[in-house]
């Protein structure tokens, strides 16, 4: 599945058979006019109750995160929490690694440093 709210932003939707994790791809920036619906999206497969309780967030294609975006990141965090499910931030580009260490918020969405380093987290 794939939306295409404004400027080119898309969300990729992928259930990987071999892992069983959703995995949702942002394509685009991730900013003001685009948060509402990576927020909306992530939560609805966190409420599904589908087997997996692991929900990747792939930043491969990231073009730019701004507060907007990062409040959503947090707000998933939070979901994710909520119905006990894990969540990763994958690929993420140096522009998104540099804002979520100057906020502070890095430990918190990803685990610890050395995690964040590789790109993975383990909870």
């Amino acid at each position: 599945m794939t939306l295409q709210p404004p400027d080119g932003f898309r969300l990729r939707t992928v259930l990987p058979a071999q892992t069983g994790d959703v995995c949702i791809r942002v394509i685009g920036d991730l900013d003001w006019d685009t948060a509402d619906e990576l927020t909306r999206v992530a939560r609805e497969h966190l409420e599904t109750g589908v087997p997996s309780r692991v929900l990747r967030l792939d930043f491969t294609d990231l073009a730019a995160c701004d507060s907007a975006g990062l409040a959503a990141l947090l707000l998933i965090q939070r979901y994710a929490v909520a119905t006990d499910h894990r969540l990763h931030l994958d690929h993420r580009p140096e522009h998104l690694e540099r804002l979520l260490e100057v906020t502070g918020t890095l430990a918190h969405l990803t685990g610890t440093r050395e995690d964040a380093r590789r790109g993975t987290q383990e909870r």
